[in-house]
């Protein structure tokens, strides 16, 4: 926990936890403009959830959409959620992992698009193509270790 704290400390620490704020409000607001609806109608912090029933897609349909384009997201309940917590209505996503790659809200915006994309299109294959390459290119961008 010392090393934890330490590190909260510094402003390089202040600087990115802005930074992932301001990316998971990009990630939100593309989804929304797309036609998601936030729970809470946005975020404050670095996570938020997608309610789906308006596009009629249960949370495990979505996660497993986003898992097939290599995208992490969790199922998750929302308030009034008419599945049982092992479907779920919902969908959790987060910017810390992609902030700390170094992606910025331009590339959020990026995320948002390929998400809706994929959401949006569930049955057609060439859109799972494109959005599995269009994440491949972020990551190569944004590689988890560039001094390798």
């Amino acid at each position: 926990k010392a090393v934890a704290f330490g590190e909260a400390l510094k402003p390089e620490f202040k600087t990115y936890s802005g930074q992932v704020i301001a990316n998971a409000q990009a990630l939100a607001k593309g989804l929304q403009q797309r036609g998601f609806k936030m729970v809470s109608g946005g975020t404050e912090n670095h996570v938020m959830l997608v309610d789906l029933r308006s596009i009629g897609m249960t949370g495990k349909q979505a996660d497993q959409l986003m898992s097939g384009v290599n995208i992490t997201t969790n199922k998750n309940t929302v308030p009034f959620d008419p599945e049982s917590p092992f479907v779920t209505s919902g969908l959790r996503l987060g910017s810390p992992a992609m902030t700390t790659r170094g992606m910025g809200t331009e590339e959020f915006t990026e995320i948002a698009e390929i998400i809706a994309d994929r959401l949006l299109s569930p049955e057609d294959e060439k859109v799972a193509t494109a959005c599995r390459e269009r994440v491949a290119k972020l990551c190569d961008r944004f590689p988890l270790y560039p001094h390798l």
